[in-house]
């Protein structure tokens, strides 16, 4: 019953190894966009960039003139770290995870004491999943245009863009393996009808329409480091299965296959995704004397139907273990009562979830202190609470759900399952600089402070995002009258550290623990660092 609950949990998690993200999604939150917005720390609701006005206030649109095109290119760099440190005492059921395996002669644990590390890209392709990019940076893309006659109050615009995007992938045998391999959270607005309309000198408005695709998908090598493996690897040393005989046959077997607290149990993969999922944008600008700007935009929720498929590969070990269990007569008898597993080397079917993609509402001022200096400041808020709890259909009656259910019966029933996150919502604060060296050249700078989504007891390697801060400088030269270019440099750092059995979503050590926690009572340090420079050219036509 124990090892079917880990497994739908290992399940759940995995599904939502891209959403429970929500700090993922928090973290990932405007870093694809527009380097004039990264310059100023995106501190830019009162001084839209561009045709990423669509994104930021639609209201803005109306400070460009003509037919315009626009063409952004960003280039992201991350390196994602963990270390797992173990105490001396670091042990489960009486099994020490430091000393050495007498079957491989190498310590029990491998990951105990050791480093996961990755810069390595990943990206969501529609229709196939996830794309591992070669090592080195990534380039995120945008483009779009606008049109406003002349003499027109109305300007209409239309881009493509990437509002939230995030993937990694990691070696085969990188021991942060289990939290996952790689991963891809992606959300492409592919079309974005959007008009701007100036009211009169001193108020505009916007608002428009985004349709999206959404995507996630991850792969993940799964292992259980708690008690009820312990004790099936005691009950295997007292069965002294190493020796091949089944001492209790018929009644009872146990030596099917090899389990142990840290051995793996199998691999997963899963492919989650929405093809059109529409929200809507508004915005405002009230410009009363022509050094004060103040905005405000809105950007709807959206309501998401995920669906996709799951597979879950199981070890030779794990299938022929269980195989065994159900093989003599008290085994099948205590499967029978408590729907164990019966040791299927595979299982797969189709999955889907209900997803709220966040509400987002965000305010701020542009203020010409001197003529030749702007101060931007803004204040976001994203309503990430909605992530209370992520629910799960399947398409069929799965076993370790029949399983799951006797143990949590609030959260499983044969085809369904709920996962508790507790996420909450964060205001974020932004400030932004901007020195007009000259007619062409303006100097820009900025800060975004970016608070966690995801409670102490919830943090995991999956998304290694706690608060963080961004730092940018960029520049804007005016080539010339109907020409701009925007550049800037980025850097944003978070480090977390998860001290052993405090996070449920990785390093609990309980036996009544029902969230997959592959690091159980190793205490964890993640690290995120990623590097972003970008490039924008716009121009009439």
């Amino acid at each position: 019953m124990g090892q079917a609950s880990h497994k739908r949990h290992m399940l759940a998690v995995l599904i939502a190894a891209g959403m429970s993200c929500g700090a993922q999604a928090q973290m990932t939150q405007n870093l694809t966009l527009h380097p004039k917005a990264l310059a100023l720390g995106n501190a830019v609701t009162a001084d839209p960039p561009g045709l990423m006005a669509i994104h930021y206030n639609p209201a803005g649109l109306t400070k460009l003139d003509g037919r315009q095109l626009e063409v952004n290119l960003l280039s992201i760099y991350l390196d994602i770290d963990a270390d797992f440190y173990a105490d001396d005492d670091y042990e489960i059921f009486g099994i020490s995870g430091l000393e050495n395996d007498p079957l491989t002669g190498k310590q029990r644990d491998p990951v105990a004491n050791s480093s996961s590390h990755t810069n390595n890209v990943a990206l969501y392709v529609p229709g196939y999943g996830i794309l591992r990019l070669p090592p080195g940076p990534a380039v995120a893309p945008s483009a779009g245009i606008s049109i406003k006659s002349p003499g027109s109050k109305l300007t209409f615009a239309n881009a493509f863009y990437l509002p939230m995007a995030a993937g990694f992938y990691r070696d085969k045998n990188d021991p942060g393996r289990y939290q996952p391999q790689a991963a891809t959270l992606q959300r492409t607005t592919y079309l974005s009808p959007t008009v701007g309309y100036e009211i009169n000198d001193e108020w505009s408005v916007g608002a428009g329409i985004h349709l999206s695709h959404f995507g996630f998908a991850a792969d993940q090598y799964m292992r259980a480091p708690n008690m009820l493996m312990g004790v099936a690897e005691k009950l295997q040393e007292a069965f002294n299965c190493e020796s091949g005989d089944e001492p209790l046959q018929p009644w009872l077997a146990l030596c099917g296959g090899n389990v142990g607290p840290w051995d793996d149990i199998g691999a997963m993969n899963l492919n989650l995704q929405e093809t059109i999922s529409p929200t809507y944008a508004l915005g405002v600008m009230w410009e009363p004397t022509d050094w004060f700007r103040w905005g405000a935009s809105y950007t709807s929720e959206a309501d998401m139907n995920l669906k996709g498929q799951f597979e879950i590969q199981y070890t030779d070990d794990w299938s022929g273990f269980w195989q065994s269990v159900n093989g003599s007569i008290l085994g099948a008898i205590t499967s029978a009562i408590l729907s164990l597993p019966s040791g299927a080397p595979r299982e797969a079917g189709n999955v889907s979830m209900d997803l709220v993609y966040p509400q987002h509402f965000q305010t701020g001022i542009s203020v010409d202190v001197h003529p030749k200096l702007t101060l931007n400041a803004d204040v976001g808020w994203t309503d990430f609470s909605q992530w209370d709890a992520f629910n799960f259909q399947f398409d069929r009656n799965l076993e370790f759900l029949n399983a799951a259910r006797i143990l949590s019966p609030d959260n499983a029933t044969s085809d369904t399952l709920r996962l508790p996150l507790g996420f909450k919502s964060q205001w974020n604060w932004a400030f932004g600089m901007e020195f007009h060296a000259s007619s062409r050249l303006d100097l820009r700078a900025g800060v975004e402070i970016r608070d966690s989504v995801i409670p102490d007891d919830q943090r995991s390697i999956m998304a290694p995002f706690g608060g963080a801060n961004l730092y940018s400088i960029g520049m804007g030269y005016r080539w010339d009258k109907d020409t701009e270019i925007d550049m800037n440099l980025s850097y944003l750092q978070s480090v977390e550290t998860i001290p052993a059995n405090t996070s449920c979503n990785v390093n609990c050590a309980n036996i009544t623990n029902i969230i997959y926690n592959p690091y159980a009572d190793l205490t964890v340090k993640t690290s995120l660092r990623v590097v972003m420079a970008g490039l924008s050219f716009r121009t009439k036509f």
